[in-house]
């Protein structure tokens, strides 16, 4: 092994991940890109009368009924459908054996971002079920508490 290899410091070595970039309304949220399981042209959810805002309702999708959600309603926002209107499909990690995936109203098509290990965090305010903000660029991205999602829908007892 070279004296230079057998130097090396882990900070040396550049460590990136891949993420999707997830336009909402009123925010951009990044996630892990597995954490999109498909992406679906907008449908109308059958909609339930009496439910929270954030509930738009349920979706068919590959032989299972997923509810969608509203992240801006949830976060104290307004569900907005446009003319960009798509469904992602999360995986859900609340470890729910009976809830595998869950379905989300995004504005636009996620978009895939390579990452630094070391990103810069973004000094803003947080809305509920926002863990952080990073800046990327010129903008910035929220990262989401997609288990506290889930967990408002357990809470409500939707799940």
């Amino acid at each position: 092994m070279s004296q230079a290899v057998a130097n090396a410091t882990p900070a040396a070595a550049t460590s990136t991940l891949t993420g999707l970039m997830v336009p909402l309304t009123d925010r951009t949220l990044l996630l892990p890109n597995v954490a999109v399981a498909e992406l679906l042209p907008y449908r109308a959810p059958q909609a339930t009368p009496g439910m929270p805002a954030w509930m738009l309702g349920q979706i068919a999708w590959r032989d299972l009924r997923l509810p969608l959600l509203s992240f801006e309603a949830a976060s104290n926002g307004q569900p907005a459908v446009g003319a960009n209107t798509r469904i992602a499909v999360i995986n859900a990690l609340g470890g729910r054996p009976q809830v595998k995936f869950l379905a989300l109203l995004v504005q636009g098509i996620p978009r895939s971002i390579k990452l630094e290990s070391n990103l810069a965090r973004a000094n803003v305010h947080l809305a509920p079920l926002e863990l952080d903000a990073v800046s990327i660029g010129d903008g910035v991205l929220k990262i989401p508490d997609l288990i506290g999602l889930e967990q408002l829908l357990a809470d409500a007892g939707l799940i």
